[in-house]
């Protein structure tokens, strides 16, 4: 699978390199659901192809839907911060071709190398910065003053 433009593209070189050693290509057909909330996190992807939908946990009703991730993006945070719980679940909506990542060796490798630590770090929550600004300007649209939730970014 030919890589793609992803969230990590802004890693040095040797960095990228260092995740390329333990990448596994993966597949998740249509329907699929990758991760159950409050389940274990440990793996996350960036996609490729594909279109991945995360959901929140609604007691007595379906699951919403509060976010689609397409190619590029991270799929899983919560791998990286204790207790290692998915605060969401995921499904995939259109067949997903994606890099997976075992999370105890990518959490090794950022304990090995505080350099390498901080860019993950670092990368990982500008992706949960800018869903929380998403989800925000959603919010907003739907419950605050016409107009109030359009991105200004």
């Amino acid at each position: 699978m030919a890589m793609t433009r992803n969230v990590f593209d802004g890693l040095s070189p040797d960095r990228r390199e260092r995740l390329r050693d333990v990448v596994t290509e993966v597949s998740f057909p249509d329907g699929t659901r990758i991760f159950e909330e409050g389940r274990r996190a440990d793996r996350f992807w960036v996609v490729h192809s594909g279109q991945v939908t995360l959901d929140l946990h609604v007691p007595g009703r379906q699951a919403a839907v509060v976010e689609t991730l397409v190619a590029g993006e991270l799929l899983g945070w919560s791998w990286l911060f204790p207790p290692y719980v998915w605060h969401l679940g995921a499904q995939a909506v259109r067949t997903v071709e994606a890099e997976q990542y075992d999370a105890a060796v990518v959490r090794a490798l950022c304990e090995a190398d505080p350099v390498f630590g901080r860019a993950m770090y670092r990368t990982v929550a500008e992706v949960v910065a800018h869903r929380l600004h998403r989800s925000r300007a959603r919010l907003l649209d739907l419950y605050g003053p016409q107009g109030s939730g359009v991105a200004r970014w």
